[in-house]
Parts: structure tokens; C-alpha cells; sequence
């Protein structure tokens, strides 16, 4: 071996090493197993939350799910802290009239293992109104069934379609008070704060069961205790409107689309002896519609203008003939076709575990 070759392979080997030893920084030490969620969050989201409701309708919304959305929107969103305390919450509905009951007997002494202010409680008006929602507005009478989605199925051995349809929902107005009962100005200063920055943008937000329902702040009064007698309380009433909707699940409608149709015309294929030259061109022609089972509707798009006539039914009770999609008649005998119209056969078989077939004759013009 040469020196020069010597140096060659030592060159080589130099360069391998250098290429195949990884730096240091460039090493994973841990590879994630799941995608990440970038750029399309949103779309993973939606996702997720149908694989984990197990349906493609959305959830019923009812008086129920909107009150319970509503304390939990003023536990959470409205979560005051106070030198490093939480201002409690009482996480029961109060109507008008035991609102005013408990002002009335209202005792803060721990003796009686009664609530000490500070204190969050939610009034809320029994009063449903029709809702203003503008998202929830029509101009279409009577509660009809709308499409919602198109779901695609497989039964083992086809591919179909399930159409998913949902009434049209009613908007309802719900009216709630918020009342912060203290002793201390400071506690009622901080809660307005975080009420105020809540609805800087006139309305806040509630996820409820999948549903963003909008509320809105109307008015803030003061309903404080003045009695010289008694000690300074606060109360301060925050008035808030949520604009809700009703979704009764019972009204939820699912049906089957089509699967597949078939289009079946029979051919005669036989061979016919040579006809006349004054018959190479007939006027007058046999056409046979074949319906074979589970088939009970037959479209054809004639390039050509003729006169056809019903001359034989098989296993048919009644059919309706729509051309161009538009009703022509039912059990009619006669049908005019112009060029590039679709002739349409509904029937209604005597027995639908058979086929069936309408022979008609067909007068070329």
C-alpha cells in the first residue's frame, strides 16, 4: 500500500467520523407520542368532543342546564380574592320572594351557623320571557324539522347515509341578580373590578354543554343596610340577562337516506332478420321498464321526441310520472316527451317482494 492511498483512507475515515458522531444538542431525549395541536387546535377539538359525547347531535339545553351554567360562570369567572381568601359563594338559586325573606331575618352570627359576609349569593327572576337572542331569529312558521348533518354508515356490507334533522330552537331571556353581601368597601371595590373587566365588551360568555350562550350586564343598584342601629352592611345587586335557547333531545329526528338505486332498462338483444328498406327506419319501438326489487323509482333522459304509451303493467298498483322533476300525472296512459327531458316513474308494487315492469310504446316524431 502507498502512502498516498494510506492518506486517502485516513482522510475518509476522518470524514466518516465526523459525519456520523451527532452533536450533543441535536438529540431528542424525549419523542412525543401523540400529535401535537397546532394551527388547526380547533378542528382537533370538535373532534375530540364528538368521539367523547358518542354522537353527532348536539346536547338538549333545558331551564336546568342554563341555571347550573350560570352559578358556574359566577363561581369561576367571577372569582374574587380578598388578602389571599376566596369570597364564598352560595351555590343554590334564590328567588325574589326568599330573597326578601332572608334580608328580613337576616342574622351573620356564627353561633347560629349562619353565613358570615363577605358572601356571593345569585337571585334569579321566575319570569321567562321570549328570548331576543339574534342568532336564534326566524320568519318561518310552525317548528319544522331542519337538516343539521349528513352522516355516513356502513352496515357490513354498503355504504349509506343517516340525515340528521333538528327542530329550530327557542330563544329564551333569563334574568339573574348577582348580590355581593360585605362589610368592607374593599371586598365590594375588587369584585366591581373583576364584574366591570368581565363585560368590558358589553357581553361575556358561558360554554354550557357544548353551547356558547352570550349574558349580558343590564343595571347595578345598591340595596345596602342604612339602619343606625345596626352594623354598615353592603349589598350591591348586579342585574344580568342571559340570552339562552331551548334543545329538547326528544325532538331529535334521524332517519336513513338512500343507499344505492339502481337503474335497470331491459334490451332485447336477440338477432332480427333483415327488415325492408322502407322499414330501415321504424317510427314505432317497444320500450320495457324494468323495476327489480327494492327499486321503486326509474329516471331515463330521452335525446329524442316521441309519444309514449302505456301498453302493459306487471305487478303494479299505482304511478305517478314526473318530467323535468315536475308531476306529469298519476296512472296516466299517455306521455309526450320533447328532446333532453328526464322521464321519472314512481310506482307503488303490488308486492314488493317481486319486480316489476311497465311495457310502453314508443311513437317517434
Amino acid at each position: 500500500m502507498t502512502v498516498e492511498m494510506t492518506l486517502i483512507s485516513v482522510i475518509n475515515v476522518d470524514i466518516i467520523m465526523r459525519m456520523g458522531t451527532p452533536k450533543k444538542n441535536n438529540i431528542k431525549k424525549n419523542i412525543p407520542l401523540t400529535e401535537s395541536k397546532s394551527l388547526i387546535y380547533r378542528r382537533y377539538e370538535l373532534v375530540d368532543k364528538i368521539k367523547q359525547d358518542g354522537t353527532y347531535l348536539p346536547k338538549s339545553l333545558l331551564h336546568a342546564d342554563l341555571d347550573k351554567g350560570f352559578l358556574e360562570f359566577v363561581k369561576n369567572d367571577l372569582k374574587t380574592v380578598i388578602e389571599g381568601k376566596t369570597i364564598p359563594m352560595v351555590d343554590i338559586l334564590i328567588t325574589m320572594q326568599n330573597w326578601s325573606q332572608f334580608v328580613e331575618t337576616w342574622d351573620i352570627q356564627n353561633l347560629d351557623k349562619n353565613v358570615e359576609p363577605p358572601f356571593i349569593t345569585v337571585v334569579r327572576i321566575p319570569e321567562v320571557k321570549y328570548g331576543t337572542n339574534p342568532s336564534t331569529v326566524y320568519n318561518i312558521p310552525n317548528r319544522r324539522q331542519y337538516f343539521y348533518a349528513q352522516v355516513p354508515t356502513w352496515d357490513g356490507q354498503r355504504n349509506g347515509m343517516d340525515i340528521y334533522k333538528i327542530p329550530q330552537p327557542v330563544p329564551i331571556d333569563i334574568q339573574y341578580q348577582v348580590k355581593i353581601v360585605c362589610n368592607r368597601m374593599r371586598e365590594l371595590n375588587e369584585f366591581n373590578k373583576i364584574f366591570l373587566e368581565k363585560f368590558a365588551s358589553r357581553q361575556a360568555y358561558r360554554n354550557i354543554k357544548g353551547h356558547y350562550i352570550p349574558i349580558i350586564n343590564s343595571n347595578i343598584s345598591d340595596e345596602s343596610v342604612n339602619d343606625l342601629e345596626k352594623r354598615k352592611y353592603y349589598v350591591q345587586s348586579y342585574e344580568c340577562t342571559m340570552l339562552g335557547f331551548l334543545i329538547d333531545e326528544n325532538e331529535f329526528e334521524v332517519s336513513p337516506a338512500i343507499n344505492r338505486l339502481v337503474q335497470v332498462f331491459e334490451v332485447d338483444t336477440t338477432k332480427r332478420r333483415k327488415q325492408k328498406k322502407n322499414n330501415d327506419n321504424p317510427t314505432t319501438t317497444d320500450v320495457n321498464v324494468l323495476f327489480v326489487v327494492g327499486n321503486l323509482i326509474l329516471s331515463q333522459l330521452f335525446d329524442y321526441t316521441t309519444n309514449l304509451t302505456v301498453d302493459e303493467l306487471d305487478n303494479i298498483d299505482t304511478y305517478d310520472v314526473y318530467i323535468n322533476n315536475q308531476f306529469y300525472g298519476s296512472d296516466i296512459t299517455e306521455i309526450q316527451i320533447n328532446t333532453g327531458e328526464v322521464l321519472k316513474f314512481e310506482i307503488v308494487k303490488d308486492d314488493n317482494n317481486k319486480e316489476s315492469k311497465i311495457k310502453l310504446k314508443s311513437n317517434l316524431l
